[in-house]
């Protein structure tokens, strides 16, 4: 894989290299099943935790009086007696969601939602990080169910 850099009399090949998905894969920690995250150009995050927002958290100008707001997680539901995992019914309205994963090392990715989620009338942020803090999930419409685990985010480089 290269990249070509355009000069005014022509261009230049310009090797740059790719961490690929090996090296995508090993900064990440805690990937749930690895054979249906990992991806050529991509690994795929799973939900460990919806949160609702119960009471305000505050931000001011210079940072003095920053107040992070109150979560609680929302309740789970059991859709069959045979499941392993529960399922979060979330109506429209704003969480927070936290990923079973977490990074292995300090560099920048790009976290995404997965077109599935955005299919189905939901969405996070898209948010270029160090690290996996807690994102906004957005729910439209009727709202959504997510399963334990479900894959809602991809990272990619």
């Amino acid at each position: 894989m290269f990249t070509l850099l355009f000069l005014a009399q022509g261009f230049l090949p310009l090797a740059v290299p790719r961490l690929g998905m090996a090296a995508l894969s090993d900064r990440i920690n805690g990937i749930v099943h690895e054979p249906t995250q990992v991806h050529d150009d991509a690994v795929d995050l799973t939900v460990a935790e919806v949160y609702e927002v119960t009471e305000p958290g505050r931000i001011d100008f210079g940072g003095g009086e920053l107040e992070p707001a109150a979560l609680e997680p929302h309740d789970r539901t059991w859709r069959n007696d045979e499941d392993d995992y529960q399922w979060w019914h979330l109506d429209a309205g704003t969480y927070l969601i936290e990923h079973n994963e977490t990074l292995a090392t300090e560099e920048r990715v790009i976290v995404q939602p997965r077109d599935e989620l955005l299919a189905r009338g939901a969405s996070h942020p898209t948010v270029h990080t160090t690290a996996l803090d807690r994102l906004p999930l957005t729910v439209g419409g009727d709202g959504i169910r997510l399963k334990e685990n479900a894959r809602v985010s991809t990272v990619v480089e």
